[in-house]
């Protein structure tokens, strides 16, 4: 579907840019989303800065996220799959302080003493590298919405899980998904190349913007 997040963000810049958006701020999910969201902050002429999400993994499989985070919370969970696992928020007590200290680190090491974005009266696009489940998403999207009164919140992946999609729309003013395949699976197989993004290409991608 795409070469690599420097295309894919080519192409979602241009759907993003057909809103129209007023004084527009990008805010992105690293590490993934920063490559993405270059392109849409520059299609757009906007600010570009990092909203630092930590997913929540379950108990023996910790890349199965059943739950996201931000650096101060509150975490936010997929009620269904803890019922599931039988498995209390309490349980994972642990694992969201962890993941929460790990988030704070991320935001010092991005930002620096630099103040956080201005948020309040604008079109705030939230941008990512694909929807799997979700979660880190929404906590990305339910923060901005705590923090201050955004003109409008649009979440922009260039691919998403359907159900994904359908659940942000819910909490968002807007989803932009150029794909929604019903045969997702995960995010990495619809890019031809799909490197991880360390923390110094983080930090060079926000000096350039």
């Amino acid at each position: 579907m795409f070469r690599d997040r420097g295309e894919a963000g080519e192409r979602l810049a241009g759907a993003v840019a057909e809103l129209e958006p007023e004084r527009p701020l990008v805010l992105a999910l690293p590490r993934g989303g920063l490559p993405v969201a270059e392109h849409v902050a520059q299609a757009l002429g906007a600010p570009l800065d990092v909203i630092v999400v930590r997913k929540i993994g379950a108990p023996g499989n910790p890349e199965a996220a059943i739950g996201a985070t931000t650096a101060e919370g509150p975490p936010l969970f997929d009620k269904g799959v803890l019922v599931a696992l039988g498995v209390t928020e309490g349980d994972l007590a642990g694992r969201v302080a962890d993941a929460q200290a790990e988030a704070r680190r991320r935001v010092a090491a991005y930002r620096g003493d630099a103040p956080e974005p201005e948020i309040e009266g604008r079109d705030v696009i939230v941008v990512d590298d694909g929807l799997a489940t979700g979660m880190s998403a929404l906590a990305a999207v339910s923060e901005v919405r705590e923090r201050a009164a955004a003109s409008s919140v649009v979440l922009a992946v260039p691919v998403g899980a359907p159900d994904a999609v359908t659940a942000l729309e819910e909490v968002c003013d807007r989803v932009v998904c150029l794909s929604t395949p019903p045969d997702f699976r995960a995010v990495s197989l619809w890019y031809d190349r799909f490197p991880q993004v360390d923390d110094a290409e983080v930090r060079r991608i926000l000096q350039r913007a």
